[in-house]
């Protein structure tokens, strides 16, 4: 069973940055995709970004390519966001997520195709 521990979360003004930690159980941690999805007020809840079991692969919503890098290290079963030039709009709650099935395809920007969660981290961008 994984379980999944964000940290992180604060307040930064926009064009800060900060970088998200999540520590997983490690029992199937260099198997599984790893990923963010984050969930403002109101709003539902959307993909951020996710990585391959390797750390090869790496996909992004587009609203954060270019300011986003998910990066993980399997020998210490962490996944990482570093999120640059903050903008108010990316004010949520960002959840780490764990997939069993290690292959991107057209569901991996839902919901549904993450087995694990963790309880999520409140990230907010002043303007």
């Amino acid at each position: 069973q994984v379980q999944l521990v964000e940290s992180g979360g604060g307040l930064v003004q926009a064009g800060g940055s900060l970088r998200l930690s999540c520590a997983a159980s490690g029992r199937t941690f260099t198997r599984d995709a790893m990923g963010w999805f984050r969930q403002a007020p109101g709003k539902e809840r959307e993909f951020v970004a996710r990585i391959s079991s390797s750390g090869i692969f790496k996909y992004y919503q587009d609203s954060v390519k270019g300011r986003f890098t998910i990066s993980r290290d399997n020998a210490k079963s962490t996944v990482f966001l570093q999120m640059n030039t903050l903008k108010p709009e990316d004010t949520a709650v960002y959840y780490c997520v764990a997939a069993r099935t290690d292959s991107w395809d057209s569901n991996s920007y839902r919901v549904s195709a993450y087995d694990y969660w963790g309880q999520g981290t409140q990230v907010t961008v002043s303007s």
